[in-house]
């Protein structure tokens, strides 16, 4: 059997799929409760799995099918499509311990949904952040604060504005520079290209960030394909048009002043 391999397009889907939940997104509930004290489990709902689900794939291209087993558990084949081929994962799901049944059946489903997920990449770092204790109230059942969520497992933030600096003098620029300068411009931010050379420059700029070690391989297409997905354009890069491809140019800006922002922040610190 041949090894599928996945096409620029597949990978940055699989990374988008991957990415961190907003601070907002992530729960927490109690592994192990000793005295005024407890252990945090960080946990997501199944709806913000079906959201990350739709935002990366669309609602055509993933599918869940159930199977109610016999000790109650439930079995959940969670399909998605990537280059064109459905990829089927299988997870299965425990039923809580809430009094009512039917309550207990729903939390499996869930789960269930989620375990299957995870294989997919979906929230998996939420299994690595570190054990944390925290005050937990025994009474309202509820952490007295939130626990920390460590900044690697938090998605990455719009650079903010730097202050502004005093003007600088003005220096004219001779008109035979100012031209070539233009043209160099308009040549750099021009949408009015097709698709496939679009995808081509995105993969070369794509390629040249992972060379320099500014980030990992696929992670500006990942992004880029779900800022994308977000703003309803369609997953194949070759057949995004100008409005598709303006967006692109504007979120490849905002993803290297966060790469140099985070440069910069890392040299500080060191």
């Amino acid at each position: 059997m041949s090894a599928t391999i996945l096409t620029d397009e597949g990978r940055a889907i699989t990374l988008a799929l991957a990415l961190p939940f907003e601070e907002s997104e992530v729960k927490f509930k109690p592994q192990v409760v000793k005295n005024n004290r407890a252990l945090a489990l960080a946990y997501v709902d199944a709806r913000v799995i079906m959201d990350r689900l739709d935002d990366v794939l669309g609602v055509a291209c993933w599918q869940d099918t159930y199977d109610i087993l016999a000790d109650g558990s439930v079995q959940c084949r969670l399909r998605i499509r990537v280059n064109d081929r459905w990829i089927t994962k299988t997870d299965v799901g425990s039923p809580s311990e809430q009094p009512d049944g039917g309550d207990r059946l729903k939390a499996a489903f869930s789960d269930a949904l989620k375990r299957a997920a995870v294989k997919y990449g979906v929230g998996r770092y939420l299994y690595r952040m570190p054990q944390q204790w925290a005050d937990y109230d025994s009474v309202k059942k509820q952490f007295v604060s939130p626990p920390k969520i460590p900044a690697w497992a938090l998605p990455e933030k719009a650079p903010t504005a730097p202050a502004q600096a005093s003007p600088a003098p003005v220096v004219a620029t001779p008109p035979e520079k100012k031209a070539t300068e233009k043209k160099t411009a308009e040549k750099k931010t021009s949408t009015d290209i097709s698709g496939p050379e679009f995808h081509r420059r995105l993969r070369e700029a794509d390629a040249e960030l992972a060379q320099k070690g500014a980030c990992p391989l696929g992670s500006l297409l990942a992004h880029i394909t779900q800022a994308g997905l977000k703003a309803g354009f369609g997953p194949n890069l070759d057949e995004w048009t100008k409005p598709a491809i303006e967006l692109a140019v504007t979120e490849t800006r905002t993803f290297k002043a966060r790469l140099a922002n985070r440069s910069a922040e890392s040299k500080t610190a060191a």
